[in-house]
C-alpha cells in the first residue's frame, strides 16, 4: 500500500454563526478548502479527488450534494470526482478514511477532504429532534424523547457510575480540563469562557441539570464549522520536493460499526468500538501509551472516559483515575507531576465540549489538530515532542466507532 501523508490543512472559527452572517455550508466548504489549499503550497490543479463529511446538512440546511460546492473552492477542481460520506459524528473521519485508503490503493495521489455541518439554523429542541437521526430514532425517540442525545449519554454516565462508582464530579474534571484547553486554542468556541471545577461539579442556575447526572458543562457544542485536510502519497511528496519527515503519516486506522440502538450494546465497555482502536495500533505496530497526545471524542464528558478504557489508555473502571491523575491535562494548564505512569494531553484544543462541534467536520478537525501537534504548529497548546498520535472519532451511541494513529517520522 502506498504511505498516507497529510500536506496541509485548515479550519474555521467554531465561535461563529453562519446564518447571523448570511451565510450557508456552501460558504464553510469553500472556505476550509481554500485554507487547506493555501497550507500545502500546491496548485489545487494538483488535486485528483475530494470528499465531503457531513452528517444532516438535508434537515439542517435543506442542502445536500455536497460535494458540488468542492469545484466552487476553486475552478481548477471541476470536474473531478467527489463522494459525501455520512455516519452520524463519525462523518468526518469517514471522510479522511475514504481519501486516504484512495490514496493506500493508489488510485489517486492527492485528495482533499473537507468535513463541515452548520447547526445554528434553528431552535435547540428541533435541532436535538435532526440530531436524533444518528440514533435508533423511530425505536429510541419514544423512549427517550426530546433532547434524546444527552438523555442515552446520561444513561451510559449511569451504566458507568452503577458499575464502577464514579461520581458526577469526576465526569466535571474532564469538562474543566477541556475548557481550561481551550483558552490556549484562538479557535476554539469556548475560548472565552470561564468554568472552574467547583462550578462543573453542581447543578447550578449557570450549569443546570439536562440529563441526570449530566449538565450542561459535560456536553459538547451546537456548532457551525468546518475542517480540511489534504492527503498525499509518498511519491507526490518525492515528486515535489517535499521532506516526508516534516508532516504527519497515517500509521495505522481501524474502522468498526456496533448495532444501533444503545441497548443492544455491551455499555460499558463497548467492545466492537474497542475492536477499532485495537486495529489501529496492530496496525501501527505501536501500543496505546506510546502516544503523545490525543484527540479523542467527547460528545459528553462520559464519553472521553469511556473512551479512555476503549482505546487502551486506562483499565475497564480507571478512566476516571486518568483523568483525576492530571494525565490527560496540558503542563501548561496543570503544570505539577501526574500521578499516572504516563503523561497523554488528550483534546489539547477543547475536544468536542470546549472546541466545539460541527457534527460532520468534527473527526477532519481531530486530524488537522493531529497534523498541527505533529508539525509544531499547535501554538500554546503544543504537545511537547509529539511524534505519534491518536484520532477517534465516533458516530451515534457509540455505533460507527473511527480509529487513526499518526506519526512523525
Amino acid at each position: 500500500m502506498n504511505e498516507v501523508y497529510i500536506l496541509g490543512g485548515g479550519r474555521t472559527d467554531f465561535k461563529r454563526n453562519l446564518k447571523k452572517e448570511g451565510k450557508t455550508i456552501r460558504h464553510l466548504i469553500i472556505e476550509a478548502g481554500k485554507k487547506a489549499i493555501d497550507d500545502a503550497k500546491i496548485d489545487p490543479a494538483e488535486i485528483q479527488a475530494g470528499t465531503v463529511g457531513n452528517f444532516n446538512a438535508g434537515q439542517f440546511t435543506k442542502q445536500l450534494q455536497l460535494g458540488a460546492f468542492i469545484p466552487e473552492i476553486d475552478p481548477k477542481l471541476r470536474g473531478i470526482p467527489t463522494m459525501h460520506t455520512e455516519a452520524a459524528c463519525a462523518s468526518g473521519a469517514l471522510s479522511v478514511l475514504l481519501g486516504a485508503e484512495w490514496v493506500m490503493g493508489g488510485f489517486y495521489d492527492v485528495v482533499l477532504v473537507v468535513g463541515a455541518e452548520q447547526q445554528k439554523t434553528m431552535s435547540s429542541l428541533d435541532g436535538s429532534d435532526v440530531l436524533g437521526a444518528a440514533a435508533d430514532y423511530h425505536n429510541e425517540k419514544p423512549e427517550y424523547g426530546d433532547f434524546m442525545f444527552p438523555k442515552l449519554f446520561g444513561r451510559i454516565a449511569q451504566i458507568y457510575i452503577e458499575k464502577y462508582g464514579a461520581t458526577e464530579a469526576d465526569l466535571a474534571q474532564v469538562a474543566w480540563k477541556n475548557y481550561a484547553h481551550a483558552k490556549l486554542n484562538p479557535l476554539a468556541q469556548m475560548r472565552d469562557a470561564d468554568l472552574t471545577l467547583d462550578c462543573a461539579s453542581q447543578v447550578s442556575d449557570k450549569n443546570p441539570s439536562v440529563a441526570p447526572p449530566l449538565k450542561v458543562s459535560d456536553c459538547s457544542q451546537i456548532t457551525d464549522g468546518a475542517a480540511s485536510v489534504i492527503l498525499v502519497s509518498g511519491k507526490y511528496l518525492e515528486k515535489i520536493g517535499r521532506d516526508k519527515n516534516k508532516t504527519a503519516r497515517l500509521l495505522g486506522y481501524g474502522h468498526t460499526t456496533d448495532y444501533l440502538p444503545l441497548d443492544k450494546k455491551d455499555a460499558p465497555t463497548f467492545s466492537i468500538a474497542r475492536k477499532a482502536g485495537e486495529k489501529a495500533f496492530r496496525m501501527a505496530n505501536l501500543k496505546p501509551r506510546e502516544m503523545q497526545g490525543a484527540e479523542v471524542h467527547d460528545c459528553f464528558s462520559i464519553t472521553e472516559i469511556v473512551a479512555y478504557e476503549i482505546l487502551g489508555f486506562a483499565e475497564p473502571g480507571k478512566g476516571v483515575e486518568l483523568v483525576k491523575s492530571g494525565a490527560t491535562t496540558l503542563p501548561q494548564v496543570r503544570p505539577e507531576k501526574t500521578k499516572a505512569t504516563f503523561r497523554i494531553p488528550v483534546n489539547a484544543g477543547g475536544g468536542l465540549i470546549a472546541d466545539g462541534h460541527p457534527v460532520g467536520a468534527t473527526g477532519v478537525r481531530q486530524v488537522f489538530e493531529a497534523y498541527q501537534q505533529l508539525t509544531e504548529q499547535a501554538g500554546a497548546r503544543q504537545i511537547e515532542d509529539a511524534r505519534k498520535f491518536l484520532t477517534f472519532n465516533m458516530g451515534g451511541s457509540l455505533t460507527t466507532s473511527v480509529a487513526m494513529v499518526w506519526g512523525r517520522d
